[in-house]
């Protein structure tokens, strides 16, 4: 009965499973994001916030806020949240930004999901270096349609 029992729950948590073929990049819109740290701050030595400037590909020149959290007290590993603008000309884009960053030597590597006011999405990875005060992404529109 309790080997039924597993089965039965494999089998009904087997459609809630992701795998990373289903995050499928347009080969064609990868572009690199090269930034300045402008300033860091921590008013409680556990939340850091950051912000920074540079180059984005076809976006042209951005501003970044981010606010880098330990939630789950992991140590060298956690989750961000941040936001992003520009602008070219009279447009205006924005951008929402969230993902994990891991501690890796004496650099940062975060992955994340971007959503943009022009109705993209974006998967970045990139390094932060806080001494060199550089923070470097790979960024790729992420396919939506079925």
């Amino acid at each position: 009965m309790i080997n039924f029992l597993r089965v039965c729950l494999v089998f009904s948590l087997f459609p809630l499973t992701v795998s990373a073929a289903e995050l499928a990049l347009d080969p064609n819109s990868f572009f690199d994001a090269n930034f300045t740290i402008d300033s860091t701050y921590t008013s409680d030595g556990k939340t850091y916030q950051v912000s920074a400037s540079g180059e984005a590909g076809p976006y042209g020149r951005v501003y970044l806020s981010y606010e880098f959290t330990d939630k789950q007290d992991l140590g060298d590993r956690g989750e961000y949240t941040g936001h992003a603008w520009t602008q070219n000309g009279e447009t205006i884009a924005t951008a929402t930004l969230q993902g994990i960053y891991v501690k890796n030597g004496a650099l940062f590597k975060l992955y994340g999901l971007n959503t943009l006011s022009d109705g993209k999405f974006h998967y970045a990875i990139g390094h932060v270096d806080f001494v060199a005060q550089t923070m470097t992404f790979k960024v790729a529109d992420i396919l939506t349609a079925d």
